[in-house]
């Protein structure tokens, strides 16, 4: 087995195609700006540029990553332009401002940060 090739590789499983990166938009990530490709949903386009966190669970206070990316498993469930909303089921929008609590904030069930 080459290790070279292995250690060269990105690690990140859900690499966006370059060729449609050129496509995208602005947002703000839990205060800093980042760019997310265009055309797909939240959840993706977080994968696509290495963040697999999507919140801490209320439950457990372990990290949870979208699960089924179609709007079942509420794996996704974060903060999107001060609504409570799963990323998997909005399109990435250009000025989104998302936050995902991941400093230790409880959400509470009105949907509002304590």
């Amino acid at each position: 087995m080459n290790l070279s090739l292995i250690s060269t590789m990105d690690d990140s499983m859900f690499k966006h195609d370059a060729a449609d990166m050129q496509k995208s938009v602005r947002a703000t990530l839990d205060g800093r700006q980042v760019q997310l490709p265009a055309g797909m949903n939240l959840a993706a386009a977080l994968l696509c540029i290495g963040e697999t966190i999507s919140r801490i669970s209320p439950s457990s206070g372990k990290p949870c990553s979208p699960h089924c990316l179609m709007g079942v498993c509420f794996e996704c469930l974060m903060e999107i332009d001060g609504v409570q909303r799963q990323a998997c089921m909005t399109e990435v929008q250009d000025g989104m401002i998302i936050n995902r609590y991941l400093n230790g904030q409880k959400e509470r069930t009105d949907g509002s940060a304590s």
